[in-house]
């Protein structure tokens, strides 16, 4: 392992108070008025409107994020063919891409960059990344997201963000692919549908399990998943590993299906309160995804963090 390229994340994970993530990215950009209802979501902004991407880093950021995580969740070089005929080294750059906005929203600011690697299932764009029912097994899992894992890896990130995990058969095969890019850490997160089972029913405990002993995951736990269960699941990785716990789950909000919308009303007062909760269970890295924003990051700012320098 390179220790140089871990010091970074290292001094971060040793803080005594917690490491404070972002909040959602396509939830935020939809909020401002952008139409992400096509297949690529927030990554067809990649090509579009690459500084409204840039602005919402930058938000969180101004926020007190320590942390920001690149729009490549459910971008793929497959993705920018359909969308746009783009040949293979136009989209290979516009993941790239990704992290570069990223850093330049950085810019001089004490934070991480993490590149986001999002499940088979996002880029299918048929919600399996919600239940992690897929056509692939372990090997076709690895095969898919070799070259992806590959190009985010070597982006410039400061770590990667294995994030939204619903099935214990696709984190074993992302677990192997950091066999082949030894200069980079990751973190994994699950997608879980309970305080105890991933979304694709399979074991939460067993999944922490499977990636908690590679040498380059730095962190382990869950995110995309309804904040009622992520009290319980942050005990059950502490339980299962002595490795920072990361939780960001969603707003609390819930999406209805039919009326393909959101119900129920943010409340980034009421989310920092049960983040208290989570903290106490062993989490070290607290943020949001759907549906939470920048309010979100700075009332968890408020609750755990000193003043970033």
């Amino acid at each position: 392992m390179n220790d140089a390229s871990l010091n970074p994340v290292t001094a971060l994970l040793g803080r005594s108070d917690p490491a404070i993530l972002d909040g959602g990215l396509a939830t935020e950009l939809e909020r401002r008025g952008h139409d992400l209802s096509d297949a690529m979501w927030s990554a067809r902004l990649l090509l579009d409107d690459p500084e409204a991407l840039r602005d919402v880093h930058a938000d969180y950021l101004d926020a007190g994020a320590d942390v920001v995580v690149s729009a490549s969740y459910q971008a793929t070089v497959e993705g920018f063919s359909r969308l746009r005929d783009l040949d293979e080294g136009v989209a290979q750059d516009l993941i790239r891409r990704s992290v570069r906005l990223a850093c330049e929203a950085r810019g001089d600011r004490a934070a991480l960059v993490a590149a986001s690697v999002g499940p088979y299932g996002a880029a299918l764009a048929d919600g399996s990344e919600y239940t992690g029912s897929y056509d692939l097994d372990e090997d076709g899992l690895f095969r898919w997201h070799r070259d992806r894992f590959s190009l985010l890896a070597g982006s410039g990130a400061d770590l990667l963000a294995i994030e939204t995990i619903p099935s214990i058969t696709e984190a074993r095969a992302l677990v192997r692919l950091l066999d082949g890019t030894p200069h980079v850490p990751a973190w994994f997160s699950f997608s879980c549908r309970d305080g105890s089972r991933l979304a694709d029913d399979s074991s939460f405990a067993a999944a922490v399990a499977a990636v908690a002993v590679h040498p380059r995951v730095v962190a382990v736990g869950v995110n995309c998943t309804a904040p009622r269960h992520v009290e319980e699941l942050v005990g059950v990785a502490a339980e299962r590993t002595s490795l920072p716990i990361v939780a960001y789950p969603n707003s609390g909000e819930t999406w209805d299906p039919k009326g393909r919308c959101w119900t129920g009303a943010p409340d980034p007062v009421a989310f920092a309160d049960q983040a208290t909760d989570w903290r106490a269970a062993g989490a070290r890295l607290i943020g949001g995804c759907c549906r939470t924003g920048p309010d979100h990051v700075r009332h968890l700012r408020q609750r755990f963090a000193a003043p970033r320098p």
